[in-house]
C-alpha cells in the first residue's frame, strides 16, 4: 500500500469514526460550558484569597 493510500484510508476511517459519535446536544454543552467556567472561578477565587493570605502573613511576620 502506498502512502498516498495509507493517508487517503487513514481520513476515510476519521470520517466514518466521526460519524460513529454521539455528539452531545447544545442543552448538554451549554451546561457543561457554564460548569466548567463557574468551578474556574470559584479556583481562582480561592488561589487569590490564598495568594493574598499569604502575602499578608509574610509582609507581618516575616519583612
Amino acid at each position: 500500500m502506498g502512502m498516498v493510500q495509507s493517508i487517503r484510508q487513514y481520513f476515510k476511517d476519521s470520517v466514518a469514526e466521526l460519524r460513529r459519535v454521539t455528539w452531545p446536544s447544545r442543552e448538554l454543552t451549554k451546561n457543561h460550558t457554564l460548569l466548567v467556567i463557574g468551578i474556574s472561578l470559584a479556583v481562582a477565587a480561592f488561589l487569590a484569597a490564598l495568594d493574598y493570605a499569604f502575602n499578608w502573613a509574610l509582609e507581618r511576620f516575616v519583612l
